[in-house]
Formats: structure tokens, sequence, C-alpha cells
């Protein structure tokens, strides 16, 4: 895996094989972040990054100058690589080992942008679990986007708060929002 852009652009980060991982690959992952840069100041933007196993978003965010990361992931391997990783880059990433539904359930974070990273045999009543923390616990601020990564063989579009989808090869990006977007000064 490679950091794609940003102050440690072209950079290779090896995880071990032993992380129960698939991080989203490199084609992907730029093209998800052609679409975040044309809507956010990434380095205003805080992330939350839901299952982020290796931290492979979480890097990207950083390395565009996004300070405000949380990673959540439920391996202990997994919290460690990206704390370690994070250590070597200086890159300020809160990292918590916790199961993300837990997580979710008790959260204090306001995020612009949750992504989400689950398994991709997850079940729909999974995904849908995500969604529904996430919007009913306000997570999520009024402007933000939450993007759920998943294989092309799952359709997320019937789940409330779908705004539009971006696939790449076998992977899907499925954005949630509020249903209207606010004015910044409007926001919470």
């Amino acid at each position: 895996m490679r950091i794609i852009s940003g102050k440690y652009k072209g950079r290779r980060i090896s995880a071990p094989k032993k992380l129960p991982v698939r991080p989203t690959t490199d084609l992907a992952k730029e093209s998800l972040f052609n679409i975040l840069n044309n809507e956010f100041y990434i380095d205003e933007v805080i992330l939350l990054d839901l299952f982020s196993g290796t931290g492979n978003i979480s890097y990207e965010f950083a390395s565009r100058g996004c300070t405000q990361i949380t990673a959540v992931d439920t391996d202990y391997g997994c919290a460690a690589f990206i704390k370690k990783t994070s250590e070597e880059f200086d890159f300020d990433i809160n990292v918590i080992k916790a199961d993300v539904f837990k997580y979710l359930a008790k959260a204090k974070i306001k995020a612009k942008i949750i992504f989400a990273d689950p398994p991709y045999d997850f079940s729909d009543e999974k995904f849908e679990k995500i969604r529904q923390l996430v919007f009913d616990n306000n997570i999520l601020t009024k402007n933000g986007y939450l993007i759920i990564e998943h294989s092309s063989h799952t359709n997320l579009t019937q789940l409330e708060n779908f705004s539009h989808s971006k696939k790449y090869g076998g992977c899907v990006f499925s954005f949630f929002e509020y249903s209207q977007k606010l004015n910044s000064k409007e926001e919470e």
C-alpha cells in the first residue's frame, strides 16, 4: 500500500501479512480523494475511520493535512500497527481498539467524514446498523458524508440517507448524508 498524495506522497507502507485486512486499492482510493478534494478542505476535516484495518485511509487523510483523525478497529494487531505507523510518520491519529458498533453507540465525536470499510461479507443488517448508529447518534455533521466501502455484490441504495455511489472495479463507495445540506453557518 502507498500514500498517493500530500506530504508523504509515494511512501510505501508494508503491513504485517497476518492482519485480517483487505486494504482499499490505490485506484479506488485515488478516485475517492478526487471526489473529496472537490467538496472539502481536507485539512479542516474531522475524520472518523471505522474498521480502519491497516490505517490506509487515515494515513492518506493525514498526509493531506488532516489533523483530527480517529481510527477504530476491533483487532489488536490492526490498532497496534496504526499506532506504530502513525508514530513513525508523526501523524496525529487517535487509535481506538474497540468494537465499532459499541463505539458508535457511545461516541461523542462529531465528524465531517466518516469512512467505514467493514468486511465485504457483512449482512445487510450490519450495514444498516452502521448507518443507523451514525445518524441516530448525530455523529455526522450536517454537511458531511458517511462513506461505506463494500463489494459490487452489495446494494445499499435502499438504506435511508443514501445519496449516491461510485464503483471502481469490484469496490463501491456508497455515500450517505442528511437529506438537506445546510450552509456552513447553520452547521452544528
